[in-house]
């Protein structure tokens, strides 16, 4: 069985939040989407040039199994509005039996 992660995704506006959860949640690579509003976001900007950029962004989080990671993040870099998006994936160390026997009926 496949293991639960947490896919952790920068998005540069609610609206592309919206739009890549609703995506991945047509095509059944995530179970569940929970979008936060209003993080202030820095970093370094264009690379190998040091300059500090600031940006206001939304943060997409997505449950789903490592098997689905590969079309997970494939989908998503497909039709994110950023040149370089954040894709990161993390591991569950717990989690209560009945969400997660859900969320695994909802992706096998």
């Amino acid at each position: 069985m496949s293991n639960i992660i947490l896919v952790y995704i920068t998005c540069e506006d609610r609206e592309e939040a919206e739009r890549i959860g609703r995506e991945l949640l047509k095509k059944r690579l995530v179970a569940c989407v929970n979008i936060i509003n209003n993080v202030h976001s820095m970093y370094l900007w264009p690379p190998k040039k040091g300059r500090i950029e600031e940006a206001n962004e939304v943060i997409l989080l997505c449950k789903t199994l490592e098997s689905k990671w590969k079309k997970v993040e494939k989908e998503v870099t497909k039709i994110h509005s950023y040149s370089t998006p954040e894709i990161a994936a993390i591991p569950f160390i717990h989690m209560n039996k009945k969400y997660s026997d859900w969320l695994k009926e909802e992706l096998i």
